[in-house]
């Protein structure tokens, strides 16, 4: 008779699962918690602690740790010294071992948890079983994945030996192991204070797979730090699946519009960073004023909203072609109008990053790794006037609304501003003086004059010469970070020119 062994703190499944191999005449080993549920479903089962003739002891701790386990699991099948060695002492083969781990990482979310619950849920027994069985995957089979339940039935009803299944289900075992040593090793770190500890291990589980990369004839995945985080948690209505190049734009509208929580914003982002920002009195207000900045760079584009989009802004955003559309939340007929756009993809949520979370990059050989950049939600009470005229009340809104917003921009970036939207926007230059007269150039292209506004530089400027470009443009106000050998120079420029200058005193560079 062939064995089982069943040990699962997810038990989703797991009655139908033990049934189907108590059917095909599998003898049924468990313990604890998971014999109980079993035994409630009607299904006869035999301790593991008659089988090794020893009782569980330490609160649990201590129940499958023993030779009559592991030797039942590792013996090779063929090899006659070792199916001699395990019958010398009395030991059956175990065949089939079905577990998942203690619920490490859901424990450590759990509010006000104790470093001594956290600790009694790294889980010893079931990774060593698991361990032991996806070794010997030439004879045993390890089952760690509830959705794999129905693919080992149906393989066993069949009566095959599928050895590819079998080494598919030991990857995915070493995969589950090694998840869950990260996410101890993680949580020890944090105990510790430490963000960065001398080795990490990134555990992610792919999410779906894409049709191609960046380009076409490169492979691509998707992967999540687990199922429902992030942009996996947006429900997607109509429209293709998401594209690699859809992620990462909705990544820079999310960015974008983040510092604007809790205010009517809408941003329009081509290649990850905003070709349109703006805030407004109703959804289509915001999207309106965020249009007027670069309407022809929004074709193809990805928009972010704050609030709900009603039937009104849906409208509006169904007449242009774009690629995504998120918010928190549409109405009914915002839905409808624009599911008639068949290829356009409505995205519902937040996706808002979890507190803590790092940013990694890739180059030639490993990762730089850094905290993730919190959203500019300044008030402007920190900031310095560092100009002999001071900023007007409406400049100052105007400079905050720049600040904000510069710092989604790719860099080096300047922003010029007005009334709470962006009228031209300068990104990604070699030079500040270039992207200031980008951001002009931009601002004049799609019919907006820049006398009067406000300029917002995610940097500081190393030379005057950006101040210069500005003042020719009609900027009447700057914010940007200062720092510069030359801030003298600057701020000189700044007078001359009768431009209020403010600096914050923190860069938001955005490579």
């Amino acid at each position: 008779m062939p064995r089982a062994l069943l040990s699962v703190s997810d038990k989703s499944g797991l009655a139908d699962f033990a049934a189907g191999l108590h059917a095909l005449g599998w003898e049924l080993l468990s313990t604890g918690g998971t014999a109980k549920a079993l035994r409630d479903a009607g299904l006869p089962v035999r301790d593991v602690s008659d089988v090794t003739a020893f009782p569980e002891m330490l609160d649990g701790r201590v129940k499958t740790l023993h030779p009559a386990v592991h030797g039942g699991l590792l013996a090779r099948r063929d090899l006659a010294e070792h199916m001699a060695a395990i019958a010398e002492h009395g030991i059956a083969p175990i065949d089939l071992v079905c577990v998942n781990l203690y619920p490490f990482k859901a424990t450590t979310r759990k509010p006000n948890v104790s470093p001594e619950d956290v600790i009694e849920q790294i889980d010893i027994g079931g990774p060593s079983m698991i361990r032991s069985a996806a070794k010997n995957f030439a004879s045993v089979t390890c089952v760690v994945d509830p959705s794999d339940y129905a693919d080992v039935l149906a393989t066993l009803r069949e009566g095959r030996d599928d050895l590819d299944l079998r080494r598919l289900l030991a990857a995915k075992v070493f995969e589950h192991t090694a998840a869950y040593d990260a996410a101890i090793a993680a949580w020890f770190a944090s105990q510790r204070g430490e963000h960065f500890p001398a080795r990490v291990t990134v555990a992610l589980e792919r999410q779906q797979s894409l049709r191609y990369g960046e380009n076409p004839g490169q492979q691509a995945a998707f992967y999540v730090e687990e199922p429902g985080a992030g942009l996996s948690g947006l429900v997607q209505h109509g429209g293709k699946k998401l594209s690699f190049n859809n992620f990462l734009d909705l990544e820079g509208a999310l960015l974008a519009s983040d510092p604007y929580v809790g205010e009517i914003c809408c941003a329009i982002v081509k290649h990850t960073t905003p070709c349109g920002l703006a805030v407004g009195t109703s959804a289509l207000d915001a999207y309106k004023k965020a249009l007027a900045c670069d309407p022809v760079s929004a074709f193809g584009s990805v928009i972010a909203f704050t609030v709900e989009v009603d039937a009104a802004a849906a409208a509006a955003v169904a007449s242009l072609f774009v690629e995504c559309v998120v918010a928190p939340s549409f109405s009914d007929e915002a839905l409808r109008l624009l599911g008639e756009k068949k290829n356009l993809r409505v995205l519902v949520g937040s996706a808002r990053p979890k507190a803590g979370a790092m940013d990694l990059k890739t180059v030639r050989g490993g990762f730089l790794m850094q905290e993730r950049a919190t959203p500019v939600l300044d008030d402007d009470s920190s900031w310095t006037v560092v100009s002999e005229r001071q900023p007007t009340a409406a400049e100052r809104a105007d400079l905050l609304f720049a600040w904000r917003a510069v710092a989604s921009v790719k860099s080096n970036a300047i922003v010029l501003a007005r009334n709470g939207a962006t009228i031209g926007i300068g990104a990604g230059q070699m030079s500040r003086v270039d992207a200031a007269f980008l951001a002009v150039h931009k601002a004049r292209g799609a019919g907006h004059t820049t006398d009067g506004s406000a300029l917002g530089s995610d940097a500081f400027f190393p030379f005057r010469d950006g101040i210069d470009q500005a003042a020719t443009a009609g900027v009447r106000a700057i914010v940007q970070p200062g720092g510069s050998v030359r801030d003298a120079e600057v701020i000189a420029a700044a007078n001359e020119h009768g431009i209020a200058m403010i600096f914050t005193g923190r860069r938001t560079f955005r490579h």
